[in-house]
């Protein structure tokens, strides 16, 4: 095969039809395999002399509107806070806090403890006479204190979910203040406010969230939606009865022995079951005798978790008044107290069920979860004591 030769008069390159490369072989033994009219690239001139320049700095008008807007957010932030701690118009005095210091301070004589903010007592509303704490609570008067001390305004003072400890001590009192009334009147009845707690904790029994069970087959049960030959899971039923049953036990042979409680809505049913009346009246007496303390505490418990059962077992578990139940339950085997943690799954197993099939509702069960153990929480810090 003869090979054509060319004699390329201007460009000292080889081009192909991808790439240009430089010559490496004599000309007289190369040849374009294309028409395409060369376009070597022109070099530019190089004008710049030294080294590269620096990197842009910021201007100094740019820092200083940086400081503006951080100095205008802190005001914003300000302001909000002094919103939010009162809604008083500007100067108002009960926007301000009144007290530097809060204290706790003990009469022996009179046996029992203040809070003091400053040189004031603070004061319950039957009255405005200084709040009373027992000598046997040196625990909830420290607790009252921290919940002054962190108020910001006075005005924080009126609103109740800020001091519940406070709320509920006040309470507590009143309900002393109307017994010790009723003894010296040497009256058979209750007074007001033990009336009206009896009765509304007696409509909780009919409705007690600790014995309504769910339906033993339901469309909802996690085992039908997702079963594997594995694993197994455990009706929402199933973990009712198995959470109701220690604390039925418990009621039925410490608290009122020898009675019969049932679930007010069992299978099949839809309407809430009401007690036998002889269990009725046992509890009605058991709740109507109970001091002025452990009553004001079993009324927070019921009405934070909806649970009458509950609350009374609770407030049994960490009473001073009922040790000697204490003493007898664990000397027969009662194992781990019954506190706060036991007790909010106790109350809130159907809502802790459909939040772990379907997820959470932010900012809704997350705070309801958390304010129900603070109510449990007051509850055990107004009934217990050192005695």
């Amino acid at each position: 095969m003869k090979r054509l030769v060319k004699h390329p008069s201007s460009s000292p390159l080889f081009c192909t039809s991808n790439r240009t490369i430089p010559l490496l072989t004599p000309l007289s033994l190369t040849q374009c395999l294309h028409n395409t009219t060369p376009n070597p690239a022109t070099p530019l001139p190089i004008t710049a002399a030294g080294p590269p320049p620096s990197a842009p700095l910021p201007a100094v008008s740019q820092y200083g509107q940086r400081v503006d807007r951080r100095r205008r957010q802190a005001e914003l932030l300000k302001k909000g806070q002094d919103l939010r701690a009162s809604h008083m118009k500007p100067g108002s005095a009960m926007k301000k806090r009144f007290w530097k210091d809060v204290s706790v301070k003990t009469i022996p004589e009179q046996g029992h403890h203040t809070v003091h903010l400053d040189s004031r007592p603070v004061r319950a509303p039957p009255g405005k006479s200084a709040l009373p704490i027992p000598a046997s609570k040196p625990h909830l008067a420290t607790a009252i204190a921290l919940e002054w001390d962190l108020l910001v305004s006075a005005q924080q003072a009126l609103k109740q979910h800020l001091i519940p400890l406070t709320s509920i001590a006040s309470r507590a009192y009143d309900i002393s203040l109307q017994d010790q009334q009723q003894q010296r009147q040497q009256s058979g009845t209750l007074g007001k406010t033990r009336g009206e707690i009896v009765q509304m904790l007696m409509r909780y029994l009919d409705t007690d969230t600790l014995l309504c069970w769910a339906p033993a087959k339901s469309v909802h049960d996690a085992m039908q939606l997702e079963e594997s030959e594995e694993r197994r899971y455990e009706s929402l039923r199933e973990i009712q009865i198995r959470t109701a049953q220690p604390i039925i036990a418990y009621l039925s042979s410490h608290i009122w022995p020898g009675v019969e409680i049932k679930p007010v809505l069992d299978d099949g049913s839809i309407v809430p079951a009401s007690q036998p009346q002889s269990t009725r009246d046992v509890i009605r007496g058991w709740i109507s005798g109970l001091g002025a303390w452990e009553l004001a505490g079993l009324e927070r418990a019921v009405l934070a978790g909806k649970s009458l059962c509950v609350g009374t077992r609770l407030v049994v578990e960490w009473s001073e008044n009922f040790r000697h139940v204490r003493m007898s339950a664990d000397g027969d085997g009662g194992g781990r107290r019954f506190g706060i943690e036991e007790a909010a799954e106790a109350c809130s197993l159907e809502v802790r069920w459909q939040t772990g099939m379907w997820g959470e509702v932010e900012d809704s069960h997350d705070v309801q979860k958390e304010d129900l153990r603070s109510q449990l929480g007051s509850v055990i810090l107004v009934v217990s004591g050192v005695s």
